[in-house]
């Protein structure tokens, strides 16, 4: 089974988040009236493609793929400033965890590798001042993860100070406000929009896409950028 998850959206009950009432997991297994197993994640305020399997060796087999780096995922993402056209970022990351559901794992593991592509397919200057900067630069980007780390792809573009917009982690709190008051954008603009995957009992390539939201579709009209 597959989902085009929503922002905001819990894939399972998570001590991170004790007042949270919806759960994918929950409202897919209410909805086809059978047990599903996720195979990957996505964070709570990414939104695209996801998938389950109904059993848990397909699961199993399914999840093995994404260990092994045989995926093929790919995002696009609104982000602050002009990118290059292109570019990989190579850049270990130190494992992250959550106070409250990692208590018990070790913190002193060293940064493993990490390593995303990216692609610039858009930009826009638009007339808000945002800090020092009488306007403001956004760039549109297709982003390919080769590993796949904790919040990689959030704290890759951090790295190279193109931070994701709506980010509250780890991008910039005054871009995040000023998309909030000129364009009533309350989401991080992180989308899971293709997934590549064999289907393991035939080795059939699925390719899985979601489409973009209300709130992506308006930041792309206000942005004069095609859907």
């Amino acid at each position: 089974m597959a989902i085009n998850k929503p922002s905001g959206l819990l894939v399972h009950r998570s001590p991170i988040d004790k007042n949270e009432t919806r759960f994918a997991i929950q409202e897919l297994r209410d909805q086809i009236g059978k047990y599903v197993y996720p195979i990957h994640r996505l964070d709570k305020p990414t939104s695209g493609v996801l998938i389950f399997a109904l059993d848990k060796e397909t699961a199993s087999l399914m999840s093995e793929q994404f260990r092994d780096r045989k995926t093929k995922k790919t995002y696009i993402a609104v982000v602050r400033g002009y990118t290059q056209e292109n570019g990989v970022i190579e850049h270990a990351l130190s494992q992250k965890h959550d106070k409250i559901a990692d208590k018990d794992s070790s913190t002193c593991k060293e940064p493993q590798e990490a390593t995303t592509e990216y692609e610039r397919l858009n930009i826009v200057e638009v007339e808000h001042a945002v800090g020092r900067y009488e306007q403001s630069r956004y760039s549109l980007v297709k982003l390919r993860p080769k590993t796949g780390r904790k919040h990689q792809l959030r704290r890759h573009m951090k790295h190279i100070s193109h931070h994701i917009v709506g980010d509250t982690k780890y991008g910039r709190g005054e871009h995040n406000k000023s998309v909030r008051e000129h364009y009533d954008c309350h989401r991080m603009l992180l989308h899971a929009i293709e997934l590549r995957i064999k289907y393991p009992y035939n080795d059939e390539t699925l390719c899985i896409k979601a489409g973009l939201d209300e709130t992506f579709n308006s930041i792309f009209s206000h942005f004069g950028w095609d859907v």
